[in-house]
């Protein structure tokens, strides 16, 4: 299955999570129910945004908060962080 990046607009955290092409996601509680994470504090019916990226791998938790990584966007800079 593939696997898409997506961003809660709350919180501004990113997740990975894998699923079928034919599935849309719209709020934190699909993206909870889909990936498995717990819903904390978060509001249920709280957007996220799915990000166009091309992921390599499949993490189970939050990577980061969006703007303190440029080289996400990107795809890298290994002038400024080596990845």
């Amino acid at each position: 299955m593939p696997v898409y990046d997506y961003r809660c607009d709350t919180t501004g955290d990113l997740f990975q999570v894998s699923h079928p092409m034919m599935v849309k996601l719209s709020t934190w509680a699909d993206l909870c129910d889909v990936g498995g994470f717990d819903s904390g504090t978060t509001a249920a019916d709280a957007p996220i945004t799915k990000l166009l990226t091309t992921s390599g791998g499949l993490s189970n938790k939050p990577l980061r908060k969006a703007e303190a990584s440029p080289c996400k966007t990107c795809g890298g800079c290994p002038e400024r962080c080596g990845t």
